[in-house]
C-alpha cells in the first residue's frame, strides 16, 4: 500500500540521510517556492533526528520585482526553523546565448560551487513532474540517450553531491503535503507565463497528456529512468574501451578509433569529453570531426565547438578546452622566489650550479618566441624547437612554453608547466615547487 504523501516525502529524506556519510553538511537549495520550502521544512526535522548538519542557500538572480519577496520569505523561514541561511546575489549574463533560463541556471550553479565546501551535499526539490518536462524538452531538441535520461537522482559535481530525493514524487503529492503542514511560500509570477518552453509544457501540454493518458507524467519520468540506466551501461562499456585507445601522450589512437563503427566512435568521443569535463560536440560538429580522422598525416585537423575542440596530431585525437593564443606576458624576476606562470599549476625557480655565478640584473620569464637555443650538458647547443619536437609536445601547446633569459639575452631554462616538461642550460638547475611555496630560496 502506498504511503500517504507526507509520509512518503519524509521516508525519501530518511533514506537519503541513511546514505549520507557522517560529518557532511547538507544544504537545501531554497528558492522560496512551495517545493523547496517544503523540502527545507521536512529536512529540518529529518536532520535533527539523524544528527546531520543542515544549511540553506538562496540565490537571488535579481531578474524580477518578486526577487525581494522571495529573499524575505527565505530569511523568515530559515529563522523560524533555526537553519543557517546563505544569500547569494548573482548577475545573469543574458548575452551568453543560452537563453534566460539557461543563463540563470549557470549563474545559480556557479553560486552553489562558490559557497559550498568540497564534500557537502546539495538537496534539490525537483520532482517527478519536473523530470517529465525535462524529458520532453530533451526529446524536442532531438537529444540522445543522455539527454532523455533527464535529471539524475544523485550526481557528483565539482566536489559536491547533488541529491534529488523527491524525483519520483508528483507535484500533487507535494501540494497535499504542503497543505497538511500549513506551509507558507511565495509564488513565482513568471511560472504562469507560457513564453518559456518549460512553462508551456507544464500548463498546456502535460495537462492535455494527462487527460488522454492517465499518469502520463509518471510514465514519462519512468522513460527517463530507463534512459538513465541505458546511458549508465553505455558509459561503463565506453570507459572500458577507452582504456585500450589511449595513446602515450594522452590522446586517442586514431587508427584504433577508425576500426570501430561510427556509432561506437560517436559514443567513445562523447564519453571521453564527459570524462575530461568538456562540453560534448553538437551532432554536426562531431560528424565533421570523425570525418576528418582519416585526413593526411600533415593535415591540420581542428574542429571547434562551444567550450571545446578536437585536434589530430601524430595519429592521435586530442579533445581539449578551446585553446587560444596566450596573452602577451613577460615578467622581470630574481629567479630565487618561486614563480607561477599565467597557466597556473606548480611554481618553479632556477638555481646556479657550482661554478656558475648569478648574472647581473634580473632574469626575464616570458612565452617562447621562437629561435631559442639552450646549451645542454653533454649535448651542446640545441634548438628549443627541436627539443619540443623530440618531447612530442603537440604544436598548439608549444605557444605555452615559458623561457627564462638573463638580462644579456642568454636562454637558461625552458619549461611547459601543464606537462612538467623542462630543460635547464648547462650550469643551471630548474626546481619545481608545490603550490603555496613562496619563500625566497638561499
Amino acid at each position: 500500500m502506498a504511503l500517504p504523501p507526507l509520509d512518503a516525502l519524509i521516508a525519501r529524506l530518511d533514506n537519503a540521510l541513511a546514505e549520507t556519510p557522517p560529518g557532511r553538511c547538507i544544504w537545501v537549495a531554497l528558492s522560496g517556492g512551495l517545493d523547496s520550502s517544503l523540502l527545507l521544512t521536512l529536512a529540518a526535522d529529518a536532520c535533527q533526528r539523524s544528527g546531520h548538519r543542515l544549511a540553506a542557500i538562496h540565490v537571488n538572480h535579481r531578474l524580477q520585482e518578486a526577487a525581494t519577496a522571495f529573499e524575505h520569505h527565505c530569511r523568515q523561514l530559515c529563522q523560524s526553523l533555526q537553519v543557517p541561511l546563505t544569500i547569494a546575489h548573482v548577475a545573469v549574463d543574458t548575452r551568453s546565448g543560452q537563453g534566460l533560463e539557461g543563463a540563470a541556471r549557470q549563474a545559480r550553479y556557479a553560486a552553489f560551487a562558490s559557497h559550498l565546501a568540497t564534500g557537502d551535499l546539495l538537496w534539490l526539490a525537483q520532482h517527478q513532474d519536473d523530470q517529465a518536462e525535462t524529458l520532453l524538452l530533451a526529446a524536442l531538441r532531438g537529444s540522445g540517450i543522455r539527454g532523455l535520461a533527464g535529471m539524475p537522482a544523485v550526481r557528483h559535481w565539482q566536489g559536491l553531491t547533488l541529491v534529488r530525493p523527491w524525483l519520483d514524487i508528483s507535484q500533487d503529492q507535494l501540494n497535499e503535503a504542503a497543505e497538511q503542514k500549513s506551509l507558507s511560500w511565495v509564488d513565482d509570477p513568471t511560472n504562469d507565463q507560457c513564453e518559456a518552453d518549460r512553462n508551456f509544457l507544464r500548463h498546456r501540454i502535460l495537462p492535455a497528456l494527462e487527460t488522454r493518458w492517465k499518469g502520463a507524467g509518471q510514465r514519462l519520468a519512468r522513460v527517463a529512468q530507463h534512459a538513465a540506466e541505458a546511458d549508465t551501461l553505455l558509459n561503463e562499456y565506453a570507459l572500458d574501451e577507452l582504456a585500450s585507445l589511449r595513446g602515450e601522450t594522452g590522446g586517442l589512437k586514431v587508427a584504433a578509433l577508425l576500426a570501430r563503427s561510427q556509432p561506437r566512435q560517436r559514443l567513445l568521443v562523447r564519453t571521453r569529453c564527459q570524462r575530461l569535463g568538456l562540453p560534448t560536440p553538437p551532432a554536426k560538429r562531431l560528424e565533421s570531426l570523425l570525418a576528418q580522422l582519416g585526413a593526411a598525416p600533415d593535415a591540420q585537423v581542428k574542429v571547434v565547438w562551444p567550450g571545446g575542440e578536437g585536434r589530430v596530431w601524430q595519429g592521435q585525437l586530442y579533445l581539449l578546452d578551446a585553446t587560444s593564443e596566450p596573452e602577451s606576458w613577460a615578467q622581470a624576476w630574481s629567479g630565487k622566489t618561486p614563480l607561477v606562470t599565467p597557466l597556473g599549476g606548480r611554481a618553479f625557480s632556477v638555481l646556479p650550479e657550482a661554478g656558475t655565478q648569478w648574472p647581473e640584473g634580473e632574469l626575464k620569464a616570458c612565452w617562447r618566441q621562437g629561435g631559442e637555443v639552450l646549451p645542454l650538458v653533454g649535448r651542446g647547443r640545441r634548438d628549443l624547437k627541436r627539443l619540443l619536437q623530440e618531447a612530442r609536445l603537440p604544436p598548439w601547446e608549444r605557444e605555452r612554453v615559458v623561457v627564462v633569459h638573463t638580462q644579456a639575452g642568454q636562454c637558461i631554462a625552458a619549461l611547459h608547466p601543464p606537462s612538467g616538461l623542462s630543460w635547464a642550460a648547462n650550469g643551471w638547475q630548474l626546481v619545481w615547487h608545490d603550490p603555496g611555496v613562496s619563500a625566497e630560496l638561499e
